[in-house]
């Protein structure tokens, strides 16, 4: 049983292969085309997935596509009847036949695209974000959390899952969306930009939350109503929103600035310092959302009894919030897809067909979140050759690794299988030194070239997380943040941010045997199995090949790239 789940026409176009209930491979179309969180057809990321899986296109069985015109059309139509003559809502209508008849762009990657026995399934967007969570968790059972801006029309699922089958619950319908609230304010926070929310995260830690009061106004909680939007501060339900960020920047325009004036002050203007009204202003939405969205959970948790939870969609990338869910609400046990983004929903719609659909058991559960593209020995050497660069090959790459990282080197570090989802995690990630202060500033200048309030995420040994951190939960896909303890503040400085937290990750051998040996051997030379990860890119998607990975390296002042077994020296 060979089934392709694919998010097209929506950000973070992407794709990924299940065979025989395992998954088999999953990627991003922005890593092979290298345009940020594009949208589209995700034809190299299908192609990838069909060659990681040994597979042509007539081997496919079914093929999901995450997304359901015919969700929720009751409230569309009542929607878009008072908008019927408006220009966008043909437009938008014009795009959403087109996902009914996408199999025809098949036939790009094959001669003849999909094979007559090949069934196609529409699944529900926010169905899709479930099954991305609840049916790679390993948990039997499950309450089922989905949060994220809008699809097919909903911005939300409260759900429940047992075995092979998810139950809805309730939704969240457009126009309201906490994604949408978290959205809008950092666009008026002056980030226009498609994934600029967790910058607004980061800028959250350097301010007060002063404006809870005006918060409360534009985001609120009822048992009766789940999430409401104070509609009178937005315009998205009267100008449309589109998900899909074709021009690399949102289109909602979502605020009424007039209206939001005497309650925060004027929007920020583009290049303007950022003072602490906007660092009190971010302080206060992050600080809001986390109290909504834990009562949002609670309220999940009474409906359902459960005490496990899977999480997915946008939001679920508030690595803040969810550091606080085990603490702040009854449940236990905490599963969130490393994709929770849009890109995730490719995974969720081929298991909601493995299992929901076609009701086959489960037995596969995502452990770690290697599982894009790998590249021989042969195909590092001829990168190698192609940009004409000095090479030794190593016996033990991550001994020398270390060496390099303890002696305050900033190091590329390029190995196996490429991650799926936002974060780097070992295997493609910029590494570098977490005991010296100066690195978050070298960093910067030489090669991230971020805004100064961003901080960077330490990487380090399951086993140690207590040493450093209050908290004790793995945190395997860097989606938690934990406080530091005292030590930690002098011991690893720029592993933390200002407000003496972390996004952390923990490694174990079983997850990935050669970063968790470069941690081991890291510890054996500075008594600390812990790193400062960032992601290997520069203003560009995180890179995929050998050759992205040397021109990244060229492009900054990174100081020695491991491309596998490979220690490349920059040139001169």
């Amino acid at each position: 049983m060979n089934i392709l789940g694919v998010n097209a026409l929506h950000g973070d176009a992407a794709a990924a292969l299940v065979v025989e209930g395992q998954l088999v491979a999953a990627a991003a179309e922005e890593r092979f085309n290298r345009q940020k969180h594009c949208a589209g057809f995700p034809r190299l990321a299908i192609e990838d997935c069909l060659r990681e899986g040994g597979i042509r296109l007539r081997d496919l069985d079914h093929v999901g596509f995450s997304r359901n015109r015919w969700a929720n059309l009751h409230r569309k139509i009542h929607h878009a009847a008072g908008r019927l003559l408006h220009p966008e809502t043909w437009r938008r209508a014009a795009r959403s036949v087109a996902v009914g008849n996408l199999s025809r762009r098949f036939g790009a990657i094959g001669a003849r695209g999909l094979e007559a026995h090949t069934e196609i399934h529409s699944i529900e967007h926010h169905l899709s974000h479930a099954a991305s969570a609840f049916f790679v968790s390993g948990f039997e059972r499950a309450a089922i959390l989905t949060l994220d801006g809008f699809g097919d029309f909903s911005s939300g699922l409260l759900g429940q899952g047992e075995g092979t089958k998810i139950r809805v619950l309730n939704r969240i319908h457009f126009p309201h969306s906490i994604g949408i609230y978290y959205t809008a304010l950092t666009q008026f926070l002056g980030f226009p930009h498609y994934g600029d929310e967790g910058k607004v995260m980061a800028l959250a830690a350097l301010g007060k939350p002063n404006y809870i009061e005006a918060m409360q106004r534009l985001l609120s909680f009822n048992r009766a109503d789940l999430v409401r939007l104070g509609l009178e501060y937005f315009s998205h339900h009267t100008r449309g929103v589109s998900m899909t960020w074709d021009e690399g920047a949102p289109t909602l325009g979502p605020l009424y600035d007039e209206s939001l004036v005497a309650l925060l002050g004027p929007p920020r203007a583009p290049g303007e310092p950022l003072d602490d009204r906007f660092h009190d202003i971010a302080a206060s939405m992050q600080l809001h959302l986390e109290e909504i969205v834990l009562k949002l959970m609670c309220y999940l948790a009474e409906l359902t009894g459960e005490t496990n939870l899977c999480f997915a969609g946008g939001v679920a990338l508030n690595s803040k919030l969810n550091g606080r869910i085990c603490a702040a609400t009854p449940f236990h046990e905490l599963f969130i897809q490393p994709a929770a983004s849009d890109d995730g929903t490719a995974i969720g719609c081929a298991f909601f067909i493995q299992h929901q659909i076609l009701d086959q058991p489960r037995s596969f559960v995502m452990d770690h979140a290697n599982w894009g593209p790998s590249f021989t020995d042969h195909d590092i050497q001829t990168a190698i050759r192609r940009h004409d660069l000095k090479a030794r090959r190593l016996a033990d790459p991550e001994r020398a690794a270390a060496l390099a990282i303890a002696a305050g080197k900033v190091v590329g570090w390029f190995q196996g299988r490429m991650e799926f989802g936002p974060r780097a995690l070992g295997n493609r990630s910029i590494l570098a030194d977490p005991r010296r202060a100066e690195m978050k500033q070298v960093l910067n200048d030489r090669v991230k070239h971020r805004e100064k309030f961003r901080p960077f995420a330490p990487s380090m040994l399951s086993a140690e997380t207590e040493r450093y951190f209050e908290e004790k939960e793995p945190s395997p896909f860097m989606l938690l943040i934990h406080r530091a303890r005292k030590e930690a503040l002098k011991e690893i400085p720029s592993a933390l941010h200002v407000d003496g937290t972390a996004r952390l990750q923990t490694v174990t051998s079983s997850q990935n045997a050669r970063y968790y040996q470069l941690l081991l051997q890291l510890r054996d030379i500075t008594r600390h199995g812990i790193v400062v990860n960032t992601s290997f890119n520069d203003s560009e998607p995180i890179v995929c090949t050998p050759d992205d990975a040397i021109h990244c390296f060229l492009s900054t002042r990174m100081d020695v790239l491991y491309l596998g077994d490979h220690e490349v020296m920059r040139p001169g």
